[in-house]
């Protein structure tokens, strides 16, 4: 093999393995954000708390899609839950194309201060969803604010929370010839 085709060889390979590592790099992140609650992530819980307080917060609910010809809306734009208490929202997704297209949904809190204390139950973001073509499918997330967030110094005093969801293709290269390129 000669100089010019190794040469060749490495910068192919280099390119295939900066490109996997681009489209890795959201997915990544995001269950590194989940995990530690950096960035205002929100943490997944398996039971709410057994303590409600007095204390009251507004959620706001910001929805967002990313290279995915759907309509995403919350039902209900703010909600005001007792900090401990259990709230419900409800969200609508809508595939606007003429195919299945399968999309998951990254989320983060507003202020970042109260992501570790904002925690979900039940959330459609949990695991990709595939959506029909025209189909709208409503999806629920069950979610409370942790009572720890009253004693904390740096998080109290926190009455508004913004919980943004994106969704983004499950597949960006499935999806860009699906969507006609975008992504």
């Amino acid at each position: 093999m000669n100089r010019n085709t190794k040469v060749a060889l490495i910068c192919a390979g280099t390119f295939s393995l900066m490109t996997g590592a681009a489209f890795a790099a959201v997915p990544l992140y995001q269950l590194f954000c989940q995990v530690t609650g950096f960035n205002g992530t929100v943490m997944r819980a398996d039971v709410a708390p057994d303590r409600i307080l007095e204390d009251s917060v507004r959620i706001r609910f910001d929805t967002n899609v990313r290279g995915l010809p759907w309509e995403f809306k919350a039902e209900q734009t703010r909600q005001t839950v007792r900090i401990g208490d259990t709230g419900i929202a409800y969200f609508r997704v809508t595939n606007t194309s003429d195919r299945p297209i399968s999309g998951t949904a990254a989320y983060n809190v507003v202020p970042e201060r109260a992501g570790p204390y904002f925690q979900k139950l039940q959330c459609f973001c949990f695991d990709p969803q595939e959506i029909q073509p025209g189909e709208t499918v409503e999806f629920p997330i069950q979610y409370f604010v942790a009572p720890e967030i009253a004693t904390d110094p740096e998080a109290r005093g926190v009455h508004d929370i913004t919980l943004s969801y994106t969704f983004y293709p499950t597949n960006r290269f499935e999806q860009r010839a699906a969507i006609g390129g975008q992504g």
